[in-house]
């Protein structure tokens, strides 16, 4: 009894540690919405709003200010308006479903909550089905005999009629609207006198209109890339002359799918609108253009336009400052008062995808001098954007500031390593690489076709920076190891490269001359059948100030690199392939160590990944071999033949072996898989780690390279310093089950992982005890297994495969502090599986510590793209576009924290203001219920109010209780 006692209590008191320690929390998302699909904007909350394809919508104000709000239904979101004044909004759904959202505050921190909803049942444009039928058919049957008095013949019949494309309110006079038709018919309407006050007969189809801020005139754009200006207050229909402009004609051009005129406080007014373009010519280009007096520019984008807006400052708010763009893959900010009109920078909603990630790297607690010398380099960078502020800054942020710098290195299909400000909820640029001068690549000879030219016509200007056009593949990175501290970088790409760089604060040209490693060491009986090894250009490079290669290492065959490690202490990196590993000293720009890991039966190894015909057929019957092995019984695996000088780890791997043989398994968990040597790419080395620890005796430590391999396989190098250049011999450790190898730690004598490279030195970290006994922790896909070092006998595993398969995907070694505590802290292995499930495992005991559902089982490509911090966070992709940041710790939590109140105003001030914040028109998808329902809220006025609240319209959603108010016109 006392022992079960003190056992509980240990347990509950672990219980309560763990709670102080762990948390999960899914905090942030990072980057560019993925299919965007309706944009609005709030002048009075200056918050800007962004739906997309899969029924999420966000908001953004201030740096900073974000807010997520995800529909029930798996809709896209078509439209997107502000209520005036207010922190409402409302989302109309490609399902016929409008959607009520307010921000409400809860402990003095504002949450987007969804209040209401109303379901239109019928098809687009039938508003008539809707649960407020009983006065909506009768004001939709009343408008139809009203529309029809004095409306020519052709668009006589309520088929016609049906098509609501635009609705805008006269913004001088909230009684009167401007209804447009598909067919071209517009009709000004009179909610006070309840009649048609005139009709305004265009020719084409209608795609958008706009009543100009004196009330005077509409303009109207149609499909055929014309626009008319109408004076307002022509009482004969005839009186009225279509007054028609084609900007781009006399050639055929696109339809102008929207159009804005705004006044100025001293000058022209500006004429903004999209599409447009001659068809035959400039179909495919996404352009909006731009007038104001002479000056005329047509804003060539990177992809389709979903809308945009203009912000406007100045004493009366009317002069047009910012012009904002929201295209399929960013969002473009325009400055309209900076001569030239620049692109404002944003400080969110950058498009990590400009060009396609392929892999991401997270350094922690960056050094100021480093920090700062980096934003020097990419403020260089940025000498074209304007240097006004930006415009969005609606919110306040009450996030603390945060306590480290941090950064987010993301490598790119173009070759190109972007910098990111990963310190905040804010992922915020910094500096962009480029290694593609180093090699000769076929350049896009379009490049600077867009760039325009004097007296061009169209008068195209590229913006934006989305591109997924690679000169070449192969410059794909694939890895990034970054020294924070003596600022060293080394990349490595898709064909073999490894680029190791310097930061320099000044320009310099310079040759960089690769030095080639064949990793095959002359075995014969190998062709290498994938891509080529890039080119190296043999003439001098200017680089710009930044990040500057200095060493270039070729792999032989020139396959992708798939693990890479760099010692900024002894001056070494190591890096892995498909077909071995190496060792290179970049000081001396010597090799150092080759060692081919290539099975002589992995033929596949060799097809480069080009052949996945083959690849998936291969391994779809080794699949199989394997499963009906397992059945069977555990095959016993027997130590290469391997000239190895340490006769303990010999020892060791017999004692593995027979340990494997002869262990029970739990009833939950499967046997781990005794995997066959002649497996698919057994030799890919998966991961590489530097320790300086004890591998020949116990009172001499050394420095050492590890690497591991898909095959099971940990090969382990003494390294003599200095000279680098003489290496010892190879102790190999073999895994029996062979489950690939994911990552290798060595524990000092006090359980705690070996520090960085110069950590120490810098006063960051305290020296490893070197007079106990290390550990090596050996992470493979199934299981974590400790061996003491030197001696390599195993001492502690924990097996992770269960009944449920699962298996390591990646891991990283983190700091977890306590909430409660500032001086307590434990270090953790932080894990990912293949199911999606996030694990901490307790170093150097090797428990598992808590478990969390994470990332769908699904979504292969998150789990692969998922990256740790050191302090308990990570980051995945959860589109191509866009970052899910999450954490682990209680104590290092990135979460938006911010406010938004109700703004002052007056009922004065807001006499003519119109029916809500930024609604001009309805374009677009499905824009028919909408604009009728909004339409019917005004003519219904008189036929049914709410009691308690005349000033307001309530009405339920068929699958929500709670009540919607929607205020009139102000």
């Amino acid at each position: 009894t006392i022992k079960r006692f003190r056992r509980h209590g240990h347990e509950s008191q672990r219980d309560r540690l763990k709670q102080e320690l762990f948390h999960f929390n899914k905090t942030v998302e990072h980057g560019f919405p993925h299919q965007p699909s309706a944009l609005g904007y709030s002048p009075s909350l200056q918050l800007l709003a962004i739906g997309n394809r899969s029924g999420a919508i966000k908001l953004y104000g201030a740096p900073g200010v974000e807010f997520m709000g995800l529909h029930d239904e798996n809709a896209a979101v078509t439209q997107v308006h502000f209520l005036p004044h207010q922190v409402e909004l409302v989302t109309l759904l490609d399902d016929n479903s409008l959607h009520m959202w307010t921000l409400r505050a809860h402990k003095g921190l504002s949450e987007l909550l969804e209040i209401g909803r109303f379901m239109l049942t019928g098809p687009p444009g039938s508003a008539s089905q809707s649960p407020n039928s009983s006065w909506t058919d009768i004001s939709f049957l009343i408008l139809l005999s009203l529309l029809c008095t004095s409306v020519p013949d052709d668009y006589i019949g309520r088929r016609n009629l049906e098509h609501v494309e635009a609705l805008q309110e006269n913004p001088v006079n909230p009684n009167q609207v401007v209804i447009g038709y598909g067919r071209g018919l517009m009709i000004i309407w009179d909610l006070e006198k309840q009649r048609a006050i005139q009709h305004i007969p265009a020719t084409q189809q209608l795609e958008s209109v706009w009543w100009t801020e004196d009330g005077s005139y509409i303009l109207s754009s149609h499909s055929d890339g014309s626009y008319c200006r109408w004076m307002v207050g022509a009482e004969d229909v005839n009186e009225e002359e279509e007054k028609s402009d084609i900007p781009y004609g006399h050639f055929p051009c696109k339809a102008i799918s929207k159009i804005v005129q705004l006044p100025t406080e001293k000058g022209p007014p500006f004429l903004l609108f999209s599409g447009g373009m001659p068809r035959a010519s400039y179909g495919d280009r996404h352009c909006i253009t731009v007038i104001q007096n002479k000056t005329q520019v047509a804003l060539d984008l990177t992809s389709r336009i979903i809308d945009f807006f203009v912000i406007r400052d100045g004493p009366k708010h009317t002069d047009p400052s910012a012009l904002v763009v929201l295209v399929e893959e960013e969002l473009v900010v325009i400055d309209l008062q900076t001569e030239g009109w620049p692109v404002i920078q944003t400080p969110y909603l950058v498009p990590l995808h400009s060009s396609a990630i392929t892999c991401s790297h997270h350094i922690s607690t960056i050094p100021i001098k480093l920090w700062e010398r980096v934003i020097a380099a990419g403020e260089l960078q940025n000498t074209h954007y304007s240097k006004k502020p930006w415009p969005i800054t609606g919110g306040q942020n009450l996030a603390p500031d945060p306590p480290q710098r941090d950064l987010l290195l993301t490598g790119h299909e173009d070759g190109t390593v972007c910098f990111w400000d990963a310190s905040g909820v804010c992922l915020y640029p910094m500096y962009k690489l480029s290694t593609a001068a180093v090699f000769h690549t076929d350049a896009d000879p379009n490049d600077n076709m867009n760039q325009g030219t004097e007296g061009e016509w169209p008068p195209f200007r590229k913006v934006g920076c989305f591109d997924p056009y690679s000169d070449d593949p192969r410059l794909g990175i694939q890895k990034i190891h970054l020294c924070k501290y003596s600022g060293y970088l080394t990349v490595a790409g898709t064909a073999g490269q490894i680029l190791v760089l310097e930061l320099n604060d000044e320009a310099a040209e310079q040759t960089v001359e690769a030095k080639v490693v064949d990793l095959l060491q002359g075995q014969e009986g190998f062709r290498w059948k994938g891509h080529t090894r890039l080119d190296v250009r043999e003439e001098p490079v200017l680089f710009p100030p930044g990040f500057q290669p200095f060493a270039l290492v070729q792999c032989q065959p020139p396959a992708v690199v798939t693990a890479l490690t760099l010692h900024s202490e002894w001056k070494l990196v190591a890096f892995g392939t498909s077909h071995g590993f190496g060792l290179y000293d970049y000081q001396q720009k010597n090799n150092v160590l080759i060692k081919c890991t290539l099975n002589p039966s992995d033929q596949l190894a060799m097809e480069g990944p080009l052949s996945r015909v083959k690849s998936i057929k291969k391994s779809l019957r080794q699949s199989f071999r394997r499963m009906r092995r397992s059945r069977v019984s555990l095959r016993k695996h027997h130590v290469n033949n391997y000239s190895v000088p340490y006769t303990q780890i010999q020892d060791a791997n017999a004692r593995l072996e027979a340990e494997l043989a002869e262990m029970e398994l739990a009833p939950v968990q499967r046997k781990i898989e005794a995997r066959s040597s002649d497996d698919s790419f057994t030799g890919l080395v998966r991961t590489l780690y530097f320790a300086d620890t004890f591998l020949s005796d116990s009172s001499h430590n050394t420095p050492s390279l590890w690497a591991g391999t898909n095959g099971g396989c940990v090969f382990a190098f003494m390294l003599r310093l200095p000279p680098v250049e003489h290496r010892a011999d190879e102790p190999e450790i073999q895994l029996m089950h062979r489950a690939p190898v994911v990552g290798i730690v060595v524990l000092d004598g006090h359980g705690a992982p070996l520090p960085e490279p110069l950590e120490v030195a810098h006063d960051l970290a305290r020296s490893p005890d070197l007079q106990g006994s290390h550990h090596l922790l050996v992470i493979s896909e199934e299981q974590f297994k400790v061996f003491t070092l030197p001696k390599v006998s195993a001492k502690m595993k924990l097996k992770l495969t269960a009944v449920d398969g699962s298996r390591v995907r990646r891991v990283g070694v983190a700091w977890f502090g306590s909430s409660r505590s500032e001086d307590y802290g434990e270090s953790g292995l932080v894990v990912l599986t293949n199911q999606g499930d996030l694990h901490v495992v307790s170093l150097p005991g090797v428990k598992m510590q808590v478990q969390y559902p994470c990332i769908r089982r699904e979504d292969v490509s998150g789990i692969a793209s998922c990256v740790f911090t050191k302090h308990g966070q990570g980051f995945y992709l959860i589109s191509p576009s866009e970052f899910e940041r999450f954490s682990l710790s209680t104590r290092h939590v990135v979460e938006p924290r911010c406010l938004v109140e109700v703004p002052l105003h007056s009922d004065n001030s807001t006499k003519h203001r119109p029916l809500h914040d930024g609604f001009s028109s309805a374009h677009g998808c499905v824009p028919s219920p909408s604009c009728l329902l909004f339409f019917f809220f005004h003519i219904g006025r008189n036929a049914r109010h709410d009691s308690e609240d005349p000033g307001n319209m309530s009405f339920r959603g068929s699958t929500s209780r709670s009540k919607m108010h929607v205020p009139l016109a102000e």
